[in-house]
């Protein structure tokens, strides 16, 4: 199995929709066409930041063909599956490797707490059932389940399994999956945006980071000047990054992201109810941020 391509920046692309809730494909194309103009490695489609919560069956496979056809192949589509049963995440396999995606993310089963033995076997029965790459994603903020060091070092002895997106914000246990998994073309990527650089010194293989929605080039920036051997741009653009990711609290997830992207004038729509878009002051607040880090006038 070929992973070489899981690596760089690729941003969970947002889903704008009308005003049903329906997928407003005519944005989207514009979303991607943004982040591809910002130099992104890959795309991922109705992962966290894609309310992927928010969409019946149809309208999921809209997202993702869609996606795919926009893109061209010019960089690899990522699918994203947060089903609760192993069934229901092995159909959505399927039919993601049957659209043409290049891999997908998976992450723990939502509300029933699995211990570490049920994670094994629901992780394994979903790489089993599919020939994409699989990459897991670890979300403990969100999921209330956490994937130890010690599991993950199971996990990625599963063929088929390739990576980890890491979004625990603990920086220990991103090295720990990095340490323990070195050596074995395991690909372990930051899923925490302000943590890109730190997992990129630590040898992870890059990030899937939501704010390369609103400044795909300053993300982009991370990584390049890493690999280049450019530490002090790579900081730099790693602490401007800083501030629109830390000013996601100014609304319910990920409101943020689709206020900063009509503030930018790509025209996404609203959130999937019950979230709604960011207060007036936190919208004042959140455009006075994009000014200062460049991405607004």
């Amino acid at each position: 199995m070929d992973t070489s391509f899981i690596r760089g920046v690729i941003p969970p692309i947002v889903t704008p929709v009308d005003d049903n809730e329906l997928v407003n494909e005519t944005a989207l194309k514009r979303v991607i066409d943004h982040v591809l103009a910002g130099g992104v490695h890959g795309i991922l489609a109705l992962g966290s930041t894609g309310e992927f919560w928010g969409f019946p069956q149809e309208q999921a496979q809209r997202v993702l063909v869609t996606t795919l056809a926009h893109v061209n192949k010019r960089v690899p589509i990522y699918f994203g599956i947060g089903a609760i049963t192993t069934k229901e995440c092995v159909r959505l396999a399927k039919m993601a490797r049957k659209e043409g995606a290049q891999a997908i993310t998976i992450l723990p089963p939502m509300f029933i707490t699995p211990n570490d033995d049920e994670l094994l076997a629901h992780f394994k029965a979903v790489a089993e059932a599919t020939p994409l790459p699989v990459l897991i994603y670890n979300n403990p903020d969100r999921m209330n389940v956490n994937i130890s060091a010690a599991l993950l070092e199971r996990l990625a002895a599963v063929p088929g399994i390739a990576g980890v997106k890491d979004s625990s914000g603990d920086m220990t246990l991103t090295a720990e999956y990095i340490r323990r998994t070195r050596g074995t073309g395991f690909r372990v990527m930051a899923g925490r945006d302000i943590m890109i650089l730190a997992t990129l010194t630590y040898g992870g293989v890059g990030c899937v980071a939501s704010t390369a929605n609103v400044v795909p080039a300053l993300v982009v920036k991370i990584y390049d000047e890493y690999m280049k051997g450019n530490l002090d741009a790579a900081r730099e653009a790693q602490f401007k990054l800083a501030p629109l990711r830390i000013a996601f609290g100014l609304g319910s997830f990920p409101s943020v992201l689709k206020d900063s992207l009509n503030l930018l004038g790509l025209d996404v729509g609203k959130l999937v109810k019950p979230n709604t878009s960011c207060n007036e002051a936190n919208m004042a607040k959140l455009k006075k941020i994009l000014q200062e880090i460049g991405a607004l006038s």
